[in-house]
């Protein structure tokens, strides 16, 4: 054997691997949000358009989080497409332990109730319809019920550990 052959044996079916693994899988960008005695919201990269007819989309919610028992009992989600300039954005809603929805946050009420925030590349609300347990996440399958494309640019990207945006 080799000995990145021994390092992934010794490795088999951690998290580490996981991780190590998904750094290497460039995905997009999104924070969720959803109303409650105050508004919550986190960065998600595992946002995932489900199915055209309905239209559903998923995204997995750590059960952990501050943002869960919001999450956990909401009718309605916000999920908001951030732009290559938004990683300050993306990195206050990854932050724990800070009010992410305080200055220099802007943001408004939309449908539902649901926080909406500004400068965003697009943003949908959507009804929840499912929350199915996955380990210490639930992956949340919600339809949409509206939506708009917000601001023209180039999506913000998650990989190796850092934001980035798309290379010509």
């Amino acid at each position: 054997m080799t000995a990145s052959a021994d390092l992934a044996a010794d490795r088999l079916g951690t998290p580490e691997l996981l991780r190590s693994v998904f750094r290497r899988h460039a995905a997009g960008v999104a924070v969720i949000t959803a109303a409650g005695e105050r508004p919550v919201g986190f960065t998600a990269t595992s946002l995932s358009s489900v199915a055209a007819e309905p239209p559903l989309i998923s995204f997995g919610a750590g059960t952990g989080s501050s943002s869960w028992p919001v999450l956990g009992a909401a009718e309605h989600v916000g999920v908001h497409i951030l732009g290559e300039h938004q990683q300050e954005l993306a990195a206050t809603f990854a932050r724990s332990g800070t009010d992410r929805f305080a200055a220099p946050t802007r943001w408004r009420n939309g449908p539902s109730g649901v926080p909406l925030l500004d400068g965003v590349l697009a943003w949908l609300v959507c009804r929840v319809v499912a929350r199915i347990p996955a380990g210490d996440h639930r992956i949340m399958i919600a339809e949409v019920v509206s939506g708009e494309h917000g601001n023209p640019g180039r999506p913000l990207l998650y990989h190796q550990g850092h934001f980035t945006g798309l290379r010509d």
